[in-house]
């Protein structure tokens, strides 16, 4: 994790990825939403569609080591998520995130993210655990923004979860596979 702390530009979090094959259907469905909705936004490229499920910017390495434990502690088995709405997020003028969102196809990764979020506040990270969560994979920004809409469902089962810099693309830096 050197070299990678507050320092660095770039964002660091940890995120659940959508397998190859789904990336590619997320991809393909973002972009027929993005005419229906006549957004002008370049879609998210598919190696790039992730959720979020938490922000390490701007940590110092210590603490960014102390995650990275707190997420090697971690053990769970696999499970599905799915997404069945897209929505847009506020955001900035000229920058609302287009999203897919769901209800009852994301409890299994909000227990996920709780017990991840328990994991850290034993390592002292407790503001980072506390932090809201609203799961979602952002498919473009635009300028425009439009209400939520129901869509045929779309998931994968999380196999791992990774630690991801993003600048200019994304890097793994680290991985843990769900395993029990």
């Amino acid at each position: 994790m050197r070299g990678f702390a507050s320092s660095s530009s770039g964002r660091l979090f940890l995120a659940a990825l959508p397998d190859a094959g789904t990336a590619a259907r997320i991809h393909r469905l973002a972009s027929v939403l993005r005419r229906a909705h006549c957004f002008n936004g370049k879609l998210i490229a598919p190696d790039r569609l992730h959720v979020s499920l938490f922000s390490l910017d701007g940590l110092p390495e210590r603490q960014l080591c102390a995650a990275c434990e707190a997420a090697t502690e971690l053990r769970t088995e696999p499970f599905e998520v799915s997404f069945d709405r897209t929505a847009s997020f506020r955001g900035g003028p000229g920058n609302r995130p287009f999203v897919l969102i769901g209800e009852k196809g994301l409890c299994r990764l909000q227990s996920f993210r709780q017990m991840l979020g328990a994991a850290m506040a034993r390592r002292g990270l407790r503001r980072l655990a506390n932090t809201n969560f609203t799961p979602h994979v952002t498919l473009l920004y635009d300028a425009r923004s439009v209400d939520e809409y129901p869509i045929e469902p779309v998931g994968w089962t999380v196999t791992e979860f990774v630690l991801v810099h993003s600048q200019r693309g994304h890097r793994h830096l680290a991985r843990w596979c769900l395993c029990g």
